[in-house]
């Protein structure tokens, strides 16, 4: 069955059952941008339960696919980002040809906004080990960047939610500094609630910040010919480069 909006529909496959997420990239989607969002378990966060999660994710573009969505966007960078980059491409152009519809995975968006942001060297923040920390360092390498740092916060995967978005923006800060900085600021990870704190980290800090929220609707709206800048929540949004 296919569901119509007047600007375009997206599905997102959401890695994990958190709330949050979801409602952040609805808020900040332009009007008439309409959103078919479905969910994966994923509960430990760690690197095996990533490295298998390709199947599920192939069985809801499917399911998105047969919707008619004009964009189908799985997210949740690790279990992308371990297949490593070469490998991520060839599962998203092989499922653009089984599916016949545009896919957008969260780790090529990234590095896109990125790119689009002109960074050429970057500090990363995420909330995974060291062990996945230099999975994605090397991910970033490889798409042609330099990684001043890839800095965990050390929290649970179940509980990153909890953190508050100003314990975010000290860690970020304090790397940030002890890397002796970097074009751009890169958040990993969809789990932590901090869009309140891009501006400042920008405004503090001087350089752009990808969060991976603002990152997707910025993607969105290029991959729908849409154009509908948004202010307030970083440099991304608001230029929409």
């Amino acid at each position: 069955m296919a569901f119509s909006s007047w600007r375009g529909v997206v599905g997102m496959i959401n890695p994990t059952l958190r709330p949050g997420v979801t409602e952040e990239v609805i808020r900040l989607l332009p009007e008439g941008i309409g959103l078919i969002p479905l969910f994966l378990n994923i509960h430990r966060g760690t690197e095996d339960e990533f490295a298998a999660m390709m199947p599920a994710y192939e069985e809801l573009v499917a399911v998105l696919a047969e919707c008619g969505c004009d964009l189908i966007h799985p997210h949740g960078a690790p279990p992308f980002m371990v297949q490593g980059r070469k490998r991520e491409a060839e599962i998203v152009r092989a499922w653009e040809k089984k599916y016949k519809t545009p896919i957008m995975s969260v780790a090529q968006n990234h590095v896109n906004a990125l790119k689009a942001l002109k960074a050429k060297t970057i500090l990363g923040a995420t909330y995974f080990s060291p062990k996945l920390n230099a999975i994605f360092a090397k991910y970033f390498r490889d798409a042609g960047f330099t990684v001043r740092g890839m800095a965990g916060i050390d929290v649970p995967f179940d509980k990153v939610q909890e953190l508050s978005s100003h314990q975010v923006y000290a860690h970020i800060k304090r790397n940030f500094l002890k890397a002796k900085g970097a074009d751009a600021i890169y958040m990993l990870g969809s789990g932590w609630r901090t869009l309140d704190i891009i501006e400042t980290l920008e405004q503090d800090l001087q350089v752009p910040v990808v969060h991976p929220v603002t990152a997707r609707v910025w993607e969105i709206q290029k991959r729908l010919h849409v154009r509908e800048p948004r202010s307030g929540f970083g440099h991304l949004l608001a230029a929409l480069p």
